[in-house]
């Protein structure tokens, strides 16, 4: 997968190709779909809800530019596929799910990272209890960037998120904050499952 799919695609980053390569993905999908959990494609998890192709959770991942002592925020959680990536490569992930079976599930499958802390909430509010972070990614996709997850990001951090209509063009973006302001960039076009809002 790495070097068949990642690197062909134009993953670079030594850090995030070893991470991908450390962790194993066919945990984190359902049983009757781990042959599949190799290819560059997204699949089911349950609840309407994906894990993604191993391409995009290596771009998401190298766009965040991590460091060993960097705290990372994921909204999203899923299978926890991508939390357990962030975790190899950064001090402390904090990941949120809305979903309570996902949530739980992930849990049990991430027991053995110790630097990962989940919890059940609405992706909206982040989580200002764990705030600021270095860096903050969205695995679902809002049509707008959340204020809050900008108000939760370090000075200097990054937030990578796709934003754009469940039923329409996605695109990937990239903020920094510098000074006080954010710098935005587009990155590609994605698909996503919609970010919705704690009510359920």
């Amino acid at each position: 997968m790495v070097a068949a799919q990642l690197v062909g695609l134009g993953i670079s980053n030594p850090r995030v190709l070893a991470a991908m390569g450390r962790v194993p993905r066919h945990e984190f999908v359902p049983a009757e779909l781990r042959r599949d959990a190799y290819r560059d494609g997204p699949l089911p998890i349950g609840h309407g809800q994906t894990i993604s192709q191993p391409y995009i959770v290596a771009l998401m991942t190298e766009l965040l530019d991590l460091r060993p002592e960097s705290r990372v925020l994921e909204i999203g959680t899923g299978s926890g596929y991508q939390a357990a990536v962030l975790a190899e490569l950064a001090s402390e992930v904090y990941t949120v799910e809305l979903i309570p079976a996902l949530a739980q599930q992930a849990s049990e499958t991430l027991g053995g990272y110790r630097n990962v802390h989940g919890k059940v909430g609405d992706g909206y509010l982040g989580w200002s209890e764990a705030a600021p972070f270095d860096a903050i990614i969205v695995t679902c996709a809002p049509d707008n960037v959340p204020p809050k997850l900008i108000g939760q990001l370090r000075e200097g951090g990054r937030l990578v998120v796709p934003v754009g209509d469940s039923g329409g063009t996605q695109q990937l973006y990239v903020l920094e904050k510098i000074s006080g302001m954010i710098q935005q960039r587009s990155v590609a076009p994605v698909r996503f499952v919609p970010m919705v809002h704690g009510s359920k």
